[in-house]
């Protein structure tokens, strides 16, 4: 009798193994690290860099040979949205086997569109003006001919002003000085017993940085105390407005964004941050949020967009990161992070929050600042999440208030995210998983 135990419990000990085999070998990324400090170099090796970037088309002459491995990889203008096939049902089967979905933002949006021809080409009339504009500030150069003695030499000189730095003075510390180089930003609405605990939390660990707080609420409340900066807006402006508002307030050298129902630990290291964002190329890193249930998520994705000739590009959201940053080995680079991360102020500003999207968004922001801003995301770095269980018959009328505003979405806000998709950032399709 004791025998059939034993083998079910070894087949599900078995079983268990196997299937942590499985999760490990599907996750994405991989764990080779990569150096991404800043490095100087030489004056002549920047020269030759620069020299270099047009010689093929000026020695046709010469015989070189291009590897199909490499050029097959080229876009060719034609690339598809293609969705996974559901293969089986089964509970759980999107969390254990996640599938590629894809979504034709051509057919989204000019389905709805009352003149489709004529916004298709009024995008290719602003997608022509953005491309002279992008020609003219990289490739703005011009050709120079020197004869003499029978002999010509011939080179381009490449014409522009020299970048002005912005520099922040944040003043000579031994150690991170986090008051000096950081301001917390953060927007709230209709929680403010939310935005009470996370000042009280702040305080326990930063008692002098600077909060910034953009409220869009339609009766305001006062938000005190030391180093608080309170800016009110009109009701309901949104999302991504009041975190252009509370951004643009910022004059430290970094920005931490932070939701109005975080709590900081003694886990929310900032000095970290910090140190990272001092000694590597990146731009922006992100930190991770735990629920109260013990559950931390870092939501890094990677973000690629192939070229798709006259009719858009794609876009390609995936899970995941590209490799991890060596020296850091809890941090990798990524595309986009959690709603928990610091950047340089400037670069975040550069970047923006589109105001169009009130309601929600949050992919929009990196999208935007693809190819722009250098992302990393760090998994020790870590803010806890306000718990959201409660019953239904206890909740408070403002948070009945705030989740119909939150969490309600019409036609209209679908509406907006496909004509941002497809006009702004000239989409024709989208995938993700």
């Amino acid at each position: 009798m004791r025998a059939k135990p034993k083998k079910c419990f070894v087949l599900m000990l078995v079983g268990a193994v196997l299937l942590l085999a499985l999760f490990h070998t599907w996750s994405p990324g991989n764990s080779s690290d990569v150096d991404i400090q800043p490095r100087w170099g030489k004056a002549i090796e920047k020269l030759l860099r620069e020299k270099t970037a047009d010689s093929v088309s000026d020695y046709n002459d010469i015989a070189y040979h291009i590897k199909e491995t490499i050029a097959g990889r080229l876009a060719h203008n034609a690339c598809v949205c293609e969705a996974d096939k559901e293969m089986f049902h089964m509970p759980l089967s999107n969390l254990l086997f996640p599938r590629v979905w894809a979504h034709d933002l051509h057919l989204a949006f000019l389905s709805s569109h009352p003149d489709p021809e004529g916004v298709k080409h009024h995008r290719a009339q602003e997608y022509s003006s953005f491309q002279r504009r992008w020609q003219f500030d990289s490739l703005c150069s011009s050709a120079v001919t020197f004869k003499t003695n029978g002999h010509e030499a011939s080179f381009t000189i490449k014409i522009g002003h020299l970048v002005v730095p912005k520099l922040y003075n944040s003043g000579l510390h031994k150690e991170y000085n986090i008051s000096a180089l950081v301001t917390i930003a953060t927007k709230t609405f209709l929680r403010y017993d939310k935005l009470k605990d996370l000042i009280d939390s702040i305080r326990q660990y930063y008692p002098s940085v600077k909060i910034v707080i953009a409220d869009d609420n339609e009766h305001p409340q006062p938000v005190t105390g030391p180093h608080i900066e309170h800016y009110i807006m009109p009701f309901g402006k949104g999302w991504f407005a009041g975190r252009n508002l509370a951004v643009s307030q910022v004059t430290t050298k970094y920005v931490l964004w932070v939701d109005d129902d975080f709590i900081f630990t003694a886990n929310t290291k900032l000095e970290k941050m910090v140190d990272i964002l001092e000694k590597t190329t990146l731009d922006l890193v992100g930190g991770a949020v735990r629920e109260v249930t013990g559950y931390t998520a870092t939501y890094r994705h990677t973000l690629s967009v192939e070229e798709g000739g006259d009719e858009g590009d794609c876009l390609h959201i995936r899970d995941g990161y590209h490799h991890t940053i060596k020296g850091f080995p809890s941090c990798v680079v990524a595309d986009a992070v959690i709603n928990f991360f610091m950047g340089r102020t400037e670069k975040v500003q550069q970047a923006g929050f589109n105001p169009r999207l009130a309601r929600s968004g949050h992919l929009e922001f990196f999208i935007d600042a693809l190819g722009s801003l250098h992302i990393g995301s760090c998994s020790d770095i870590i803010v806890s999440h306000a718990s959201k269980i409660q019953l239904p018959w206890s909740k408070s009328e403002s948070q009945k208030s705030y989740e119909k505003f939150r969490y309600s979405s019409s036609d209209y806000d679908q509406y907006i995210h496909n004509e941002d998709f497809y006009f702004k950032n000239r989409f024709k399709c989208m995938t993700s998983q």
